[in-house]
């Protein structure tokens, strides 16, 4: 082995150019430079792939400042594409003698290069148009607000603006929140709400229809019970009053941006948890005085198919059967084994397989349990089971039904309530907490109703069972859609209920629908002392079908149903259920009145009648067309099907 080889094996870490201008081992005296290599002329004859590695560095784009070696420091590479290309230089070490680095010269070259580089931006940006094209981001002037230089993204603020982006935290992100307890229904949470979307501000709403175990909380926080109550954080803001002198006085901004800047501490409103039910309203349920007794007979009645009335009935059991398995069970007489059946029948345990009778002793007698009828099962509130405890009145059920579904259309419905936003509805915590109550109708009584209570009642549940339906299998075809009203089913009091049944059954005391010639309730239907002894036309303009045509989908009260109705009236006319063309004396009426004539009348009768739900231009037009005698043409408008998505 040669010298040189033995001096290049013992620096294993070393490059070989470096290794080759070190002293040899054993030599202590100073390096000597081969003139050449001062002068930078150097080339290392042999093997040029192992001495001659050549690397290209990429310069930065033509329009910047291109850089130049600082004094001091002999260039290294040609930069320039046409220049000559030189192999690379070593390096002088810090710890060598040969060379001293000039520290001073690397900072001052540095300085004069970032001020050149400002100078570039400023520069460019001064020289920027918009493009034809419209790319990039730009102000509503046309100016430049950002761009990108040689990977680097520069933002552009006119000077008004760099107070607001000091304030806003880095990349808009608001690490407070907002929050506000409110309560369904009420107008001053409802501008509240309207106030923070307008502003596009995130918030949090803890309605207390919807979540009434936070009532307490909303005490404990404010010390009283008026809403809405506003919190930034965990700071109380106030209500209505006090967010509009607020916003009057520009405090509003100052305390928004104090909260978006700090992160919402674990002291704030807590937000709203899916899939918990109130513990509270759970510890007051309590089972139904005869599920104990229900629950044995379901065990030891011989349940089985039988023939009566040359029919096969199924899963039923006789009345004799019955009231031994009472006796037994109770060792009582036979009169209160009856009397006992006909309990269990009136809270709708069990029903007479034809709907006959409450109860009879006898083997001629057939009776089944609720969930063994063949419809129960198809019912959109039934899972599973019965609702064993004991019912609730029906008017406390359709009170927290309405609160319900008008927190839904709060939340998930546009300002005009003419378009709903189904997918969140059916993700929501209401609509879970909707489908939990529904299956409390399925023993209520709701054959004690008083009049109002009961029209309010059928109105809610027909709009509500509409969203439950479109939610939970579409919004129905052409061909389908006679399907859709009559196949989707709620069990309330024990029997079964369509959109069709409610509607033509209930609402418009047993009519048929149109083209039908069958009406909804036979005549030995029991649910036909629900139906109203009168029909009350207004009833159209209340009940909405999912559709674009149909009207605005609402939730009425008990009290002041019939106001609400003719306010719906009004509302359905003034944007488009009537059109008058005075010029061709046509009137341009909804197809509601045509598919329901039988409810409004002849049609000279309806336009009268029409009349008292007119905004004053219409009425006029309309009046002018009545009273001048002459001949006036009614056009029926076409039903838009399209849903109300």
């Amino acid at each position: 082995m040669g010298e040189e080889d033995a001096s290049l094996s013992s620096y294993p870490h070393t490059h070989p150019v470096d290794r080759l201008r070190e002293p040899a081992a054993g030599d202590h005296g100073p390096a000597v430079e081969d003139p050449k290599e001062a002068s930078g002329e150097d080339r290392i004859e042999g093997d040029s792939s192992a001495y001659r590695k050549e690397e290209r560095l990429i310069g930065p784009p033509s329009h910047l400042p291109q850089p130049q070696a600082p004094p001091g420091l002999t260039k290294a590479r040609s930069t320039g594409p046409d220049e000559e290309r030189r192999p690379i230089e070593r390096s002088v070490s810090l710890n060598s003698t040969a060379a001293a680095v000039d520290v001073s010269a690397i900072g001052k070259y540095l300085h004069n290069r970032g001020s050149v580089f400002s100078a570039a931006i400023a520069k460019r940006i001064s020289s920027l148009k918009v493009p034809p094209s419209g790319d990039g981001d730009y102000g509503p002037n046309g100016s430049v607000t950002e761009f990108r230089l040689s990977g680097l993204k520069v933002i552009v603020r006119l000077k008004g603006e760099n107070e607001r982006a000091e304030a806003e935290p880095e990349g808009g992100e608001i690490k407070g929140r907002v929050s506000f307890f409110s309560r369904s229904g009420c107008r001053d949470c409802g501008a509240v709400r309207s106030f923070f979307r307008e502003q596009g501000l995130p918030y949090v709403e803890i309605n207390v229809d919807v979540f009434p175990e936070r009532q307490r909380e909303l005490v404990e926080r404010t010390g009283s019970s008026a809403l809405p109550a506003i919190f930034f954080n965990e700071k109380l803001l106030g209500g209505l009053v006090a967010l509009n002198s607020l916003r009057n006085s520009g405090e509003f901004e100052r305390r928004l941006r104090e909260m978006a800047g700090v992160r919402c501490p674990d002291a704030a409103p807590r937000v709203p948890a899916y899939g918990f039910d109130d513990e509270e309203e759970l510890r007051g349920e309590r089972p139904d005085v005869m599920v104990a007794m229900a629950r044995v007979l379901r065990h030891r009645l011989p349940i089985q198919d039988r023939i009566t009335g040359m029919k096969l009935v199924r899963n039923c059991f006789s009345g004799s059967d019955m009231v031994e398995a009472i006796i037994n069970h109770l060792d009582c007489g036979r009169k209160k084994a009856v009397e006992i059946g006909k309990e269990l029948a009136r809270k709708h345990f069990m029903h007479h397989v034809f709907r006959e009778n409450d109860f009879e002793d006898g083997n001629n007698h057939f009776y089944r349990f609720l969930e063994h009828e063949p419809v129960i099962p198809k019912c959109f509130n039934f899972r599973g089971s019965t609702n064993d405890n004991e019912p609730k009145p029906a008017t406390i059920v359709g009170q927290r039904l309405t609160k319900l579904m008008t927190a839904i259309l709060e939340a998930y419905a546009s300002d005009d309530r003419r378009h709903l936003d189904y997918g969140r509805i059916g993700a929501s915590e209401e609509f879970r907490r909707y489908v939990n109550l529904v299956q409390d109708l399925q023993r209520v009584d709701i054959f004690g109703l008083s009049a109002d209570e009961k029209l309010a009642f059928f109105l809610n549940l027909y709009n509500a069972m509409v969203i439950h339906a479109i939610i939970r299998i579409g919004q129905p075809g052409v061909i389908d859609r006679r399907a859709f009203y009559t196949d989707f089913q709620y069990i309330v009091g024990g029997y079964p209920f369509s959109l069709s049944s409610i509607k033509n059954g209930i609402l418009r005391s047993n009519r048929r629908q149109p083209y039908s010639l069958v009406k909804p309730f036979s005549a030995g239907d029991k649910r036909l002392e629900l139906a109203s002894t009168k029909v009350n036309p207004l009833i159209h303009f209340g009940l909405c079908n999912g559709t674009c045509s149909s009207p605005t989908v609402r939730f009425f009260s008990t009290e002041g149903v019939e106001v609400e109705l003719r306010h719906a009236a009004r509302e359905f006319f003034l944007r488009g259920g009537i059109e008058v063309d005075l010029e061709r004396r046509v009137v341009y009426l909804t197809r509601i009145i045509k598919w329901y004539d039988a409810d409004f009348g002849e049609e000279k009768d309806v336009l009268n009648w029409i009349l008292n739900y007119l905004d004053a231009t219409k009425a006029g037009l309309l009046t002018h067309l009545l009273n001048d005698g002459g001949h006036i043409n009614i056009s029926y408008q076409n039903f838009d099907w399209s849903p109300n998505y």
